[in-house]
């Protein structure tokens, strides 16, 4: 078997079947927090089904009590290891005055795809699918399942109850995400870790109805202002620093070696304000910056609302507000704890203010060392000519907790999507040189896992 010899036939073999499959999945505009879009939901998992069957993986829909869960892949022999990779099909909505066109009418221009979901998460899912196909075609001694989640961007509440499906889903030998971002073009970057995250809603209400600031103000409670209080007793909005008592008591703060890899990663302050779009940052030192944003805990407000909203000034005291906000977590910040200290906090702030969650996940911290990681290094070095970098992911990925606590196998990281291809934001796209490196570097790793077990 010349894997790679097969590999320099068969990707630009199957590049328009890759974007004509990834187009159709780009045109499901299947966002998991909007219930009017649950007829898209299940539409995408028939079609995911659809796909895998059509690449010869038996696939099926497992139900989970919430959206449902796609598990699919070809079982070879007994014998052989398993791998899972995991990706979701669920999206962002796609609201954005940015986007430059229908965020959900696919367009490819000369190996550019453009559209929601493109690079989070189809685009990536599908190179993962047609380097698994190759491996299989190519008999190398492997299981391979796939499973695509679409739940995955509101936290994935019924995940743990779609792997208690054993028969649907067994449980592996070990699990690869492919749904993570590199740092630079170029320059791969493998996670290990990832932050956890602690959602809140605080809200109040002082009156029944908006009133007149010059009949009512200065006697007159307003919900906006006492509010805005609450977050600055909350986090330091210059430097970022978190006020909650206790807050911090069980970080753990990055070892030497892992601020090294960091740095090894090609991460660039400059780069990472142009992606990004940032004027400045609350530091320009790159130690500091991936610190703050891979391996240390958060406080963020979101969005303030109440009051008057429309052009011009109304001259009204809101009779309600409310203060959305999350905290990310790392390890061994439990977000049960962090979201009872802030609701102690805010109660000694104002009792009034009710406190709510929204959305609550573990942060996870895998390890970068051992023969599945090596199998990744040389995996990612045969797809884009460099071994990986390995770096601590700043978002959260509730089902990879989720796998964890379940199955206690290893989870290795292999992600294949850019800064600048717009995870979560306007304009998102995907492109053929990530795709092709990515079915290459697939390809590559289920041969070196089953090398690692039958060698």
């Amino acid at each position: 078997m010349n894997l790679k010899a097969a590999l320099e036939r068969y990707v630009p073999d199957r590049r328009a079947q890759f974007e004509d499959l990834l187009g159709h999945m780009v045109e499901i505009p299947s966002i998991s927090m909007d219930p009017a879009r649950a007829g898209d939901i299940r539409r995408m998992a028939t079609m995911a089904v659809d796909v895998l069957n059509g690449l010869d993986a038996k696939a099926r829909i497992v139900e989970t009590g919430g959206y449902p869960i796609v598990s699919g892949g070809w079982m070879t022999g007994a014998r052989y290891p398993t791998v899972t990779i995991y990706n979701h099909m669920d999206v962002q909505p796609a609201q954005e005055a940015e986007w430059k066109r229908d965020p959900f009418a696919f367009a490819n221009e000369n190996g550019i795809y453009r559209g929601r979901g493109a690079t989070d998460d189809k685009g990536p899912a599908l190179s993962a699918l047609f380097g698994a196909r190759l491996a299989v075609e190519q008999g190398v001694p492997i299981n391979i399942r796939f499973l695509w989640e679409l739940e995955e961007e509101i936290g994935s509440p019924h995940f743990a109850a779609g792997l208690k499906d054993r028969e649907g889903i067994p449980c592996p030998d070990s699990v690869v995400v492919s749904d993570t971002i590199w740092i630079a073009k170029g320059r791969p970057a493998a996670p290990y870790g990832l932050r956890g995250l602690i959602g809140a809603r605080l809200s109040l209400r002082t009156g029944s109805k908006d009133a007149h600031s010059g009949v009512t103000g200065g006697a007159a409670r307003n919900p906006l202002a006492e509010l805005m209080d609450v977050a600055m007793a909350c986090v330091n909005a210059k430097t970022g620093e978190v006020k909650i008592p206790g807050f911090y008591k069980d970080v753990v703060p990055p070892t030497k070696a892992e601020v090294a890899s960091f740095l090894k990663s090609g991460f660039e302050v400059k780069r990472f304000k142009e992606a990004y779009g940032f004027h400045s940052l609350r530091t320009e030192a790159p130690a500091e910056v991936t610190r703050r944003i891979w391996a240390a805990p958060t406080f963020e407000v979101h969005g303030l609302t109440g009051g008057y909203h429309g052009p011009g000034i109304k001259t009204i005291v809101p009779g309600q507000a409310e203060l959305k906000v999350s905290m990310r977590l790392v390890p061994n910040q439990a977000p049960e704890r962090i979201f009872a200290l802030l609701k102690a906090h805010v109660r000694t702030l104002n009792p009034n203010v009710r406190v709510e969650p929204e959305g609550m996940l573990h942060p996870f911290k895998g390890s970068f060392e051992g023969p599945y990681i090596d199998c990744v290094k040389r995996a990612a070095k045969a797809g884009f000519g460099k071994e990986p970098a390995f770096i601590r992911e700043g978002g959260s990925i509730g089902a990879v907790v989720t796998m964890q606590k379940m199955w206690k196998v290893p989870i290795l990281f292999l992600g294949l999507s850019l800064p600048e291809h717009g995870y979560h934001a306007p304009n998102e796209y995907f492109d053929w040189g990530q795709a092709s490196g990515g079915m290459k570097a697939f390809a590559h790793y289920f041969a070196e896992v089953a090398k690692m077990k039958t060698g």
